[in-house]
């Protein structure tokens, strides 16, 4: 059920990343960016979705 969720979160954010990016294409440094660092944290700190 964990994993279902976790997999679920990362489309809504692929979509919703993906339509800011054609609207602004300058966001997408950002949006990289920080997905990388929230990435890295999360598995620093070992944290499950």
């Amino acid at each position: 059920m964990t994993l279902h969720l976790h997999f679920a979160i990362e489309y809504v954010l692929a979509i919703i990343a993906g339509v800011a990016i054609l609207i602004t294409p300058r966001l997408l440094n950002y949006i990289v960016a920080i997905y990388l660092i929230v990435v890295g944290i999360i598995g620093i700190l070992g944290i499950k979705m």
